[in-house]
């Protein structure tokens, strides 16, 4: 150990107590039950949902509550009292709308206060004294510490009884609970990891990024649109144009221009000027918002203005990065303009609803200079835009590819694989990569880009929009992503994306365990935990496979695909005890929470039983936590002892 850094610990633990006392209490935090991890995936910008999820800590509220007051309440009031804790500050505007008598609202405060502390005490128990301190309410830290730690009750009485009192009568009972309620959703989670794709389809991924911003212990695994947002930001113009496409598919064209604050008039104009109304090119959902016949075929305008640009600018990434082997995507240089046909992959088809009129077929993937202007304005709003730049910064700081976690891998799309489960094998720049060793590539290239924008079209930054479409990419895991295929040709059979194989072998647990060795974790233990790709309850499929030892957690969140998988999400739970998988219900909104006492949980599944209850000492934290005690140990024998 360096003597240099232990007497710069001396000046922290200045005598021999100090660093015993610590070595006490982290050995001791060591033998606490390990505490809840909460697995969501692919959000995809639904708010709402998402929040409910959190507050209510996928069923894990309401599970603690019950474990409490199953023998003494009904189950209506079990589900208000759960409800209380999602949602305080309007349930209890609510609940005081009930009251006529002062008396009467005073009575339910007093009771209520006491089972909040009840619930707190439950919430707790496998936390230590200081670690539930710093989730307190900072203003009432000492009045719950009092309510929580009762000692000598025939002598105290009357004084506990006197704060509560107290509390309600200078009118303080309100934010008390609110507090409170904040406190127990806090606790019953002690950790989430956002599986990937928190932006697109959904109309507010900047909330959700706010929310994680403030949230106590979070993680992020990277997915395709995730990564489409840092490319943007990181100066790719391919990756921007994506972005923009996407928004004005499911008429989210709101979070670019007043959420981000990215001026649009420029593409308008561009797109007044050469677009027409086109069937392929009007919003994929029905807004919720009213728009007026002009506004929507202002979107259908701007739709097809930014989908141009997009083709035009795949093609010199793909002419100047033949090892990306996308040859058969220089879709615009494929097209008889005259006739109005492409011929793809062996095959000529008929081009329906066109609007090629940037496009010049002797140059096809030339930008005209309205269009090179109208990119340059909006990639210059895009990196200069503070809240966008606050929201990447954490993407990018809490965010990675993938993720070892207490013994767990943890990712969003795929593992590349080739059809006998072998780890495919990618070059780039004449070195060849396969498995762990790609995807630590790909993070590498991300990064670069994203560490400097003003590189735009350097390899790093091809390299981001290749994550998002190219077939061995881990979070795209297809032979092609087929965008022109559906506004263009009608035949189908064009539109399907062939998946890596990983997609159907990641039902046999010997690649599983393959893989998990391949990250240099136990197959036996370990797990593999995924998203990005829905799961179609509806038709039988089991988001649980290979025995076990994957887990899907991609339900569809996303409003978009619920039709198709007849749930809203799933979530995984993973404490002391072992796993469980919760589906989620369609979530219709807060107000019916909060007036019907709804929930959106439906069964939770036991994935993985702990054959003794996990400790701290087995998990990331209790490595970190061994390693701080060999270094005290170390400074005790250097400065304390002869």
């Amino acid at each position: 150990m360096n003597s240099k850094y232990l007497d710069l610990l001396v000046q922290k633990y200045d005598c021999e107590e100090k660093v015993a006392t610590e070595i006490i209490n982290l050995e001791s935090i060591l033998n606490l039950p390990k505490g809840t991890e909460h697995f969501v995936s692919d959000l995809h910008g639904e708010f709402q949902a998402f929040q409910h999820v959190l507050r209510n800590g996928s069923g894990n509220v309401k599970e603690k509550i019950k474990d409490l007051f199953q023998d003494v309440l009904l189950e209506k009031e079990i589900n208000e009292f759960a409800t209380l804790v999602y949602y305080p500050e309007e349930k209890i505007k609510l609940i005081k709308n009930q009251f006529d008598k002062k008396q009467e609202l005073n009575q339910w405060y007093t009771v209520t206060i006491e089972r909040m502390i009840r619930l707190i005490s439950h919430a707790s128990s496998k936390y230590t004294r200081s670690k539930l301190r710093k989730a307190l309410p900072g203003q009432f830290v000492f009045i719950i510490e009092e309510l929580l730690y009762k000692t000598n009750q025939v002598n105290k009485e009357k004084y506990y009884k006197e704060i509560v009192e107290q509390i309600i009568s200078l009118g303080q009972a309100d934010k008390l609970l609110t507090g409170l309620a904040y406190t127990t959703q806090r606790l019953v989670v002690d950790h989430l990891h956002v599986v990937g794709d928190i932006y697109d389809r959904g109309p507010e991924p900047d909330k959700i990024m706010d929310t994680l911003i403030n949230y106590h212990s979070v993680d992020i695994q990277w997915g395709n649109h995730d990564v489409l947002w840092l490319g943007a930001y990181s100066g790719s113009m391919v990756c921007l144009a994506n972005i923009i496409r996407i928004c004005a598919r499911y008429d989210n064209l709101d979070i670019i221009e007043d959420v981000y604050g990215i001026n649009l008039r420029p593409l308008l104009t561009l797109a007044e000027k050469y677009y027409e109304d086109n069937p392929a090119f009007r919003t994929k959902v029905d807004s919720e918002q009213k728009r007026s016949k002009h506004e929507k075929l202002q979107i259908t305008k701007i739709h097809q203005a930014i989908a141009i640009i997009q083709f035009k600018l795949e093609m010199p990434i793909i002419k100047r990065r033949p090892y990306f082997n996308m040859s058969e995507r220089l879709l615009l240089e494929k097209i008889d303009y005259d006739k109005k046909e492409i011929t793809i992959y062996g095959s000529t088809y008929k081009l329906e609803n066109t609007c090629f009129a940037t496009v010049n077929p002797e140059q096809p993937e030339q930008l005209i200079e309205e269009e090179k202007q109208v990119m340059e304005r909006l990639l210059f709003s895009v990196q200069h835009s503070e809240k966008l730049a606050r929201h990447m910064n954490f993407l990018m700081k809490k965010g990675s590819l993938y993720l070892k976690y207490n013994g767990n891998l943890l990712i969003h799309g795929c593992i590349p694989l080739d059809e006998e489960g072998n780890m495919e094998k990618m070059s780039i720049d004449s070195n060849t990569y396969s498995g762990r060793e790609l995807l630590d590539v790909f993070e590498r290239y991300l990064r670069h880009s994203f560490a400097h924008p003003e590189e735009t079209d350097d390899l790093a930054t091809d390299m981001v929009w290749y994550l998002w479409s190219g077939e061995y990419s881990s979070l795209f895991g297809k032979r092609e992503m087929t965008t022109f295929e559906r506004y263009f040709i009608k035949d189908k059979v064009t539109h399907k994306e062939r998946k890596n194989p990983y997609y159907h072998l990641r039902e046999k647990e010997e690649i599983c365990r393959k893989i998990l060795a391949e990250f240099d974790l136990d197959p036996d233990t370990g797990h593999i935990i995924n998203g990005h790709t829905p799961v179609k309850e509806i038709e039988g499929e089991n988001p649980i496979k290979a025995n076990g030892k994957m887990m899907v957690i991609d339900g569809g969140f996303s409003k978009a695909y619920q039709s198709t998988t007849g749930i809203a999400g799933y979530t995984l739970l993973y404490n002391s005890f072992g796993m469980q998988l919760v589906a989620h219900k369609h979530f219709n909104s807060k107000e019916d929470v909060l007036l019907n006492w709804t929930d959106v949980l439906s069964i939770k599944r036991v994935v993985d039983k702990e054959l003794k209850r996990k400790k701290v000492r087995e998990t990331n934290i209790g490595e970190k936590i061994i390693q701080e005690i060999s270094i005290l140990n170390s400074l005790r024998e250097y400065r304390y002892m002869d």
